[in-house]
Formats: structure tokens, sequence, C-alpha cells
């Protein structure tokens, strides 16, 4: 259970979809699959447009991020239901999104799959905060902290804790809701 996650931010506008998260080709991997699950990590984000974004979120021929928070606009994962973005954000690398709005299956997606924490901010943090800006997400008093500033985002809730246990299936196991997989 984290308390504070920290790291250089990478920043992307508003209306950000699916497909710019995870491009319908690469929907063959299979997150169950660790090299698969690995493989998905590396195309995180593929999808944006070289012209608006020129860094990549994860570096050509890498698997991992240098960004482990995402700072977005509003409607963070339009698009399809398809639960491989959060997935593959969280094999990259990423812990936290950060949107003035999430589309609402992305934010479920993100909660059953334990992937990553989406945060929801109370105003458009993607207009003052770059990529690669050192920044902070406080847990405890559901903040952000970049560039000397506080920004105050709304309350995880009751969703943190089913994210802490790794998504839905593992929260309903640990809280006793279902019972524990039997080891083979």
């Amino acid at each position: 259970m984290p308390t504070v996650i920290s790291g250089p931010a990478y920043v992307v506008k508003n209306n950000i979809d699916t497909d710019q998260i995870i491009p319908a080709q690469y929907l063959t991997l299979v997150p169950t699959i660790p090299e698969e699950y690995e493989k998905l990590g590396s195309y995180a984000l593929i999808g944006l447009p070289d012209a608006l974004y020129p860094t990549r979120y994860v570096a050509e021929g890498g698997t991992k991020t240098l960004y482990p928070i995402i700072i977005a606009g509003r409607n963070f994962g339009c698009g399809s239901s398809r639960e491989h973005a959060p997935i593959a954000l969280g094999a990259a690398g990423c812990q936290v999104v950060v949107a003035e709005s999430f589309a609402r299956i992305f934010f479920r997606n993100s909660i059953a799959t334990g992937e990553l924490y989406p945060y929801e901010s109370t105003g458009p943090l993607s207009d003052v905060i770059k990529t690669g800006d050192q920044v902070e997400v406080d847990f405890d008093k559901d903040e952000l902290r970049a560039n000397g500033k506080s920004y105050a985002l709304k309350p995880l809730g009751e969703v943190r804790p089913v994210i802490d246990a790794g998504g839905i299936f593992d929260f309903a196991r640990q809280s006793g809701l279902i019972p524990a997989r039997e080891e083979n």
C-alpha cells in the first residue's frame, strides 16, 4: 500500500483513448503470460501522435517507462472497453494516472485489474505540469505536489483497498468473499 508515489510525470492532454493507450494490433498479447505482459508494457501509449508527443512513454526497444505518474486532461481512457489499456500502462511501470476525468470503463478496469491508481484532479493539471517534472502523489493527503505547489485530488475512497490488493478478485479472496486459489 503506497503512501507516496514520486517520480517524473508524463503529461497528456484531453480525450486520450484506448487506441492511443494500446492499439488494437497488440490486443492479441495475453496479459497472464509473463513475457506477453512485459511486451504489452513496451507498447503503452504507442498510439499517441509523434507530432504532439515527441517524447515516447516507453523508450524505443524498452519495456519499462521512466514515468511512473501520468498527468492527463479530461476523459482519459475513452473509447473501447479493453482492459488491456490499464494493464499495458501497469506493465510499463505506471503506478498512478491523475486526470481531470476518466472514461467510466477505464476507471473501472483500473480498479478491477489493480494495475494502477486512477486519481481525479480538481483542476487542469496538464496545463501546469510538463513531461519530466518531478511529481509526488500523496495518498494520505489526497494531493499532488509539483514545482513547489500542492494540488488537491479527489479521494480514492473505497476503491483504494481493491487496488492495493491487486484487483477485484484478489480483494475478494483476501476479504473471504470468494475462496482462495488452491495450490497445484
